[in-house]
């Protein structure tokens, strides 16, 4: 774990992200994320994002998804775990607690048709804006990388002074064009929690077929291709980059990982090799996103 937030340092560090010492922010603006965005405690507190954390399910053993969680104890527990595994989104009060007490906050939610948190986001918001608050929900239709490429967008816009209003018409519109696409090197916890079919999950395994997979644009898993190996997984992630047709010149660009530091360096490299991000942030997986992209998954998001 020691060696996956170095990893997270020195690519921010490489990159051209301006942050700001705590204190510096507009402190009119607050940006809230649930647990699945992926956020490292440094760059938690540069990004100043609060998170409101999920619930990771076991059978009856539950755990809370934030800053305290054992993340290896947990991953140790459910590779040797046989039954359903899943996750309860935030409650309602949890967020209207969050959002009370700043004058606008900006929430970013993993993917309204994988979880009900986005839902109940929307009730928090209710519950506080009849105390005084002002919060915008956003439907990242996404999930980890992706909740934190949008995070970072929207501190850049608040730091540079940018209306509310703004900010909320410049994020939906990167959400309808942002891209994410992840590979799982296992697929188990899909098969766990009903996602994927048995005897699919079992054909994939026994062929050696890494899935590349990614959200449909509306927030939904679809399938786009397969790989055999690092160096064909890396390629065809590329490809995806080129096949987008949209300009990576001065652009943002997140990859995350469960346990891969090699694949996310390998994509790195390989990526700033052919196009032009102007930062590519590398962070490790927490709670529910190593849940659901298992040991060695990795994500990418731009």
């Amino acid at each position: 774990m020691i060696r996956l937030i170095e990893l997270s340092i020195q690519v921010m560090e490489q990159s051209t992200v301006k942050f700001y010492k705590q204190g510096d922010y507009n402190m009119e603006y607050k940006i809230i994320a649930d647990s699945c965005c992926d956020l490292t405690p440094q760059l938690k507190e540069q990004l100043d994002v609060t998170t409101v954390p999920l619930t990771l399910i076991l059978g009856d053993t539950t755990f809370v998804d934030d800053d305290a969680l054992d993340l290896a104890d947990y991953m140790d527990k459910m590779k040797s775990f046989k039954g359903k595994i899943g996750s309860a989104c935030p409650s309602p009060g949890m967020y209207k607690d969050t959002f009370v007490g700043n004058h606008v906050s900006f929430a970013v939610t993993l993917s309204s048709n994988l979880s009900g948190s986005y839902a109940s986001a929307n009730l928090g918001k209710n519950l506080a804006e009849e105390e005084g608050a002002e919060v915008h929900v956003f439907d990242s239709k996404s999930a980890s990388a992706g909740q934190l490429l949008l995070a970072v967008k929207i501190r850049k816009m608040i730091d540079a002074g940018m209306h509310k209003s703004k900010i909320i018409t410049s994020i939906e519109s990167f959400i309808q064009e942002m891209k994410t696409y992840f590979v799982l090197d296992n697929l188990d916890n899909l098969v766990k929690n009903g996602r994927l079919n048995k005897i699919a999950g079992k054909l994939i395994s026994v062929l050696h077929i890494k899935p590349i997979m990614g959200s449909d644009g509306d927030g939904n898993i679809a399938l786009y291709s397969h790989a055999r190996g690092q160096k064909q997984i890396v390629e065809k992630l590329l490809h995806f980059i080129e096949k987008s047709g949209r300009s990576t010149v001065g652009e943002s660009m997140v990859i995350t990982h469960c346990n891969n530091s090699g694949l996310a360096e390998m994509l790195l490299s390989a990526i700033r090799t052919r196009f032009h991000f102007k930062e590519i942030l590398v962070v490790p997986t927490r709670g529910l996103s190593s849940m659901y992209a298992n040991d060695k998954g990795i994500i990418m998001a731009f």
